[in-house]
């Protein structure tokens, strides 16, 4: 059957045809890709985050697939799909591990924050050098955040807390030798990932790279590349700008129909 989709009856039936085959994909032909696809549908077009939660959970547990993985991690996160609940980071953060087991990007990236963090709740043991591990990972599955992390890591170096310092630290705090410092500051790999995450298209990390080029850090100074990121960085500033200001007139011409 053709639908014409500037009818809303034939708007609302292909919605529901829609839920219909994403159900029988799921529950009969039992298939993950699909079963996540229904999550995506409960959550995006029905509103429905109790159920969208149990699906993303149920197809993480049972068919071990990493979208839904990273998708019950963040409902986990922001207690979303529960009414009157609190968000379980302990509970986000497994779930992200899983989906990062599972090779996903987005659960590396998520589960890497949680371990480096200095404000996580305490339900999370800081344990950057894991965190470390799978900012990498995510890197190296080309997540341009990750790679900015990883590059910011680098440019100042990570320390531990406080309580961490070995007596003889707290006495030489300017010494990065000293073992106060769990990432040692490295210009020369904050530069790398800052490059690896502005080629993919990274804005922050451009501006970096631009900094980076124009004092000669971590890089030979050179001003005909310093210019060349900072313009690529207002290039995409302005994309973003654009895009944002397109959704804010779609979502207007909503409103006032």
């Amino acid at each position: 059957m053709a639908y014409d989709l500037k009818k809303e009856s034939d708007v609302k039936e292909y919605i529901e045809k829609l839920g219909v085959e994403y159900r029988f994909g799921c529950y009969s032909e039992k298939k993950p890709e699909v079963c996540h696809l229904l999550g995506d549908y409960l959550e995006g077009i029905k509103k429905d985050f109790e159920k969208a939660a149990k699906v993303y959970k149920s197809t993480c547990d049972d068919y071990g697939y990493a979208k839904s993985c990273f998708k019950f991690g963040n409902y986990s996160f922001l207690g979303k799909g529960k009414s009157g609940s609190k968000g379980d980071a302990k509970a986000a953060y497994s779930y992200y591990e899983k989906g990062c087991k599972l090779d996903d990007s987005d659960s590396c990236l998520h589960s890497g924050l949680l371990l480096v963090s200095r404000s996580m709740p305490k339900e999370i043991d800081r344990d950057v050098p894991k965190g470390l591990e799978f900012l990498s990972k995510s890197c190296d599955m080309n997540n341009a955040t990750a790679c900015f992390y990883l590059s910011g890591m680098h440019i100042s170096g990570v320390q531990k807390k406080p309580e961490e310092y070995t007596a003889q630290a707290k006495t030489d705090a300017t010494s990065q030798n000293s073992g106060e410092y769990i990432v040692e500051k490295d210009m020369k790999k904050a530069f790398e990932f800052a490059y690896k995450a502005c080629e993919l298209r990274n804005m922050y990390a451009c501006a970096n790279l631009s900094q980076m080029y124009a004092r000669g850090d971590g890089i030979e100074k050179n001003e005909v590349e310093a210019e060349k990121y900072k313009k690529m960085a207002l290039e995409m500033q302005d994309e973003i700008k654009k895009q944002q200001q397109t959704l804010s007139f779609q979502q207007g011409l909503k409103n006032a129909q």
